[in-house]
C-alpha cells in the first residue's frame, strides 16, 4: 500500500464536522446524544470569573477608574504654583536644565495658570476654578501629587498606566484585577470600559486588552445609546427556551471540539452564557430610566454639556452596585478637540473638558457615599501625564511625564490629604516620586492583591502587574 493510501486508511480524530455528519442519520442522532451525555468527552467546566478570596483582608471590592485622555494640566487643576506668576515670561531657570518634550525643545518661557485656585473643605486643600462641584469633595479625596511615567508621548504611557509597560501587548490592570478575584456577579461581565462616544484614546483596545491573560479577562465596551453592549439581542422569533436549548447544545459541542488550553475558545464559550443571562439583566442594568429626577439631575443629565459624561458616571455608580469588579470611563477620545490635549488654547481646551466631567464626578463621590457605596469602591482619576509650566504657541502646554497629578477617593484611601509634590514650577516630583508600578501596587494592596502573589506564567516568566514590583503608597491609605 502506498503512503498515500495509507494517509486515506487513517481515521482522524472526532470534529465537529463528524459529529453533525452522523447526526444527520438515524443512529448517528442516538451516538451524538450519547456522546453529549457522556462525562468521559469533555471535562466539567470551570467558571474563569468565579469569585476568588483576596490575598488579605481588602478595603475595596471595586474600582471606578475615571481617565482623562490627551492629559489635564496638573499646575492648572489641583497643584498651584504661584511662582509660574513670579516668573511669567521668563526662561526656566537654568539650575533645571533643559527639559525638551514632544512638540517643545524646553526654551519657550513660563506660562502661569489662568485660573485661581481657593482652600476647600476641613483640610484646606487648592482645587482652581475649573471644578468648583469636584472641590467639595475634597475632604474625601488624597491627591498624589509626584507621580512620573516614562514617555512623552500619548500611546507609550497610556499603555504604562494602564498596563505597567510602555509596549503594547501586556495585560491591563483591569484584566489583572478580575483575573485575581473574578467576579461578583452572574449577570454582567466582571469588567466593563466605557469609552467617549467620539473614539477610542490613542492607546486604543491594548488599554483594555487582556494581553496574553485568557482573553475572559479583557473589558466588555459599554457603548451609548440604546444598545450599549453589541449583539445582546436575540433574533426576531427566538424565544428564551429555544435559545437556551441551542445554547447547551453548541456549548456541549464547542467542550467536545476545543483543544486543552484553548483560552479563545474558553473564553468564547464563557461569553455565550453570560451573553445569555446578560439579555435579562444588563437592559435593567443600563436602565437610568428607573432613577429618580432629582439623582439625574445631579449627574448633569438635564444639560447638554455634561450629560454624556454624567449617564457614563451614572452607569459606573449602576455596575458597581451590581457586582461589577472593574469599571474604566474615559472622559476623551478619538479627535483632538475631544481630548485633553491642550497644545494651545489651554483655556478653551480645559474649560470645555472640566464643564463635561466637573459636576459628573462630584455627582459620583457622592452618590457612591450616601448610598454607602463609596467604603468598598475605589475612584481613581488620572491620566497618562501632565503638562509643561513653559508654553508652547503662546497659550499651550506641552506634554510632562516628570511630575503630576492622580487622585484617590473611597476604597480604603484616605481623604482632605496630599502626597508628593513637585518643584516650584510644577516640572518635575521632587522628593518621594512615584512610578506607576507603585500606582498598581497600591490598588492591588487596597483590592486585597498581593502584587507578588499575583502572576501568570508566559513565555517561562513569572509576569506581574508591577513587573520587578511597585512601593505601595501606604500614605494614601494609612
Amino acid at each position: 500500500m502506498s503512503p498515500e493510501d495509507s494517509a486515506r486508511h487513517i481515521r482522524p480524530a472526532v470534529t465537529r464536522r463528524d459529529v453533525l455528519t452522523r447526526a444527520a442519520h438515524g443512529f448517528g442522532a442516538l451516538a451524538l446524544q450519547y456522546l453529549l451525555e457522556s462525562q468521559g468527552f469533555a471535562a466539567e467546566r470551570v467558571n474563569p470569573l468565579a469569585p476568588k478570596p483576596q490575598h488579605f483582608l481588602a478595603k475595596a471590592k471595586s474600582v471606578i477608574f475615571l481617565y482623562m485622555v490627551g492629559a489635564p494640566s496638573h499646575i492648572d487643576t489641583f497643584d498651584p504654583k504661584p511662582a509660574l506668576k513670579k516668573y511669567e515670561g521668563q526662561q526656566l531657570p537654568e539650575s533645571f536644565g533643559k527639559v525638551p518634550s514632544q512638540f517643545t525643545n524646553g526654551d519657550t518661557p513660563l506660562l502661569s495658570s489662568p485660573w485661581p485656585f481657593k482652600k476647600y473643605g476641613k483640610s484646606g486643600i487648592d482645587v482652581s476654578s475649573l471644578f468648583p462641584h469636584l472641590a467639595e469633595c475634597v475632604d474625601d479625596i488624597c491627591f498624589v501629587r509626584s507621580f512620573y511615567t516614562e514617555s512623552v508621548v500619548h500611546a507609550p504611557a497610556m499603555y504604562q498606566v494602564h498596563t505597567g509597560r510602555i509596549l503594547m501587548g501586556y495585560p491591563s490592570m483591569g484584566s489583572w484585577v478580575t483575573y485575581g478575584l473574578g467576579s461578583e456577579s452572574d449577570n454582567l461581565p466582571a469588567y466593563v470600559v466605557m469609552p467617549q462616544p467620539e473614539g477610542t484614546p490613542e492607546g486604543g483596545t491594548p488599554c483594555w486588552g487582556s494581553g496574553f491573560l485568557p482573553a475572559v479577562y479583557q473589558g466588555t465596551l459599554l457603548r451609548s445609546g440604546a444598545n450599549p453592549i453589541l449583539n445582546l439581542k436575540p433574533p426576531a422569533g427566538m424565544t428564551r427556551e429555544r435559545q437556551r436549548a441551542t445554547l447547551d447544545l453548541l456549548q456541549k459541542m464547542n467542550d467536545l471540539d476545543t483543544a486543552e488550553g484553548d483560552t479563545e475558545m474558553a473564553a468564547r464559550i464563557s461569553s455565550y452564557e453570560l451573553a445569555f443571562k446578560m439579555q435579562s439583566h444588563a437592559p435593567e442594568a443600563v436602565d437610568i430610566s428607573q432613577e429618580s429626577e432629582a439623582t439625574r439631575r445631579m449627574y448633569g443629565l438635564d444639560q447638554k454639556h455634561t450629560a454624556d459624561f454624567g449617564t457614563r458616571c451614572l452607569l459606573a455608580r449602576r455596575m458597581v452596585e451590581r457586582g461589577v469588579r472593574f469599571v474604566q470611563l474615559y472622559s476623551g477620545g478619538g479627535p483632538i478637540i475631544m481630548q485633553w490635549d491642550a497644545h494651545k488654547d489651554l483655556v478653551f481646551n480645559h474649560e470645555k473638558m472640566c464643564g463635561h466631567t466637573d459636576q459628573p464626578i462630584a455627582a459620583l463621590l457622592k452618590d457612591l457615599k450616601q448610598r454607602g457605596l463609596l467604603d468598598s469602591t475605589l475612584v481613581v482619576w488620572g491620566s497618562e501625564f501632565g503638562r509643561l509650566p513653559m508654553s508652547q504657541s503662546g497659550n499651550g502646554r506641552d506634554h510632562n511625564p516628570h511630575g503630576f497629578t492622580m487622585w484617590f477617593a473611597g476604597g480604603g484611601a484616605k481623604g482632605g490629604r496630599i502626597v508628593g509634590e513637585t518643584d516650584e514650577f510644577g516640572l518635575r516630583g521632587v522628593g518621594e516620586r512615584y512610578h506607576m508600578r507603585d500606582f498598581h501596587a497600591t490598588i492591588l494592596q487596597l483590592l486585597g492583591l498581593d502584587q507578588n502573589r499575583l502572576w501568570y506564567l508566559h513565555n517561562g516568566r513569572n509576569e506581574k502587574l508591577t513587573d520587578f514590583g511597585g512601593k505601595v503608597i501606604d500614605q494614601v491609605w494609612s
